[in-house]
């Protein structure tokens, strides 16, 4: 049986997808709908990973959600800053 704090691949594309979504909204990013998964999905990965050093984890769909958002909101300002 599945760990109910985790999420599979298909909820992930669409967690993904959204977060992508907010975070380009937040930040007045204008990215396509695959940008958008991408950046949701990695962004993910990339909060979990730096709150999983400062002892935060995110489990679940709206854990997913929140690590996405923030995740991709990271991603989008240091892509930013590196083609400045």
């Amino acid at each position: 049986m599945e760990d109910p704090a985790t999420v599979g691949w298909i909820a992930a594309i669409v967690i993904g997808g959204i977060a992508g979504w907010i975070a380009s909204s937040m930040m007045a990013s204008n990215n396509g709908l695959i940008v958008n998964v991408l950046l949701g999905i990695i962004g993910a990965v990339v909060a979990n990973f730096l709150f999983g050093i400062l002892g935060v984890s995110f489990g679940g769909w709206l854990g997913y959600l929140v690590a996405g958002v923030l995740g991709a909101v990271i991603l989008i300002f240091a892509a930013r800053a590196i083609r400045r």
